[in-house]
């Protein structure tokens, strides 16, 4: 289910976890070659994301 990011915040290995509408969190990681998500390394990136929709797998589970 699509649910929009409200806030980031650091994991304990200091890694961005975005803080979703629903409750719920999910690792926005920036670890290339595997994950491209330049974004999320500086401050305006992640507030352009600010809204963005993600697939939220914990809401997805409750259907």
């Amino acid at each position: 289910m699509k649910r929009a990011i409200v806030g980031f915040h650091k994991d304990e290995k200091e890694d961005w976890v975005a803080d979703l509408e629903c409750g719920h969190q999910q690792h926005v990681r920036h670890n290339p070659p595997w994950q491209i998500r330049e974004w999320v390394t500086t401050e305006v990136g992640r507030h352009n994301k600010l809204g963005y929709l993600l697939n939220c797998k914990e809401c997805d589970k409750k259907l």
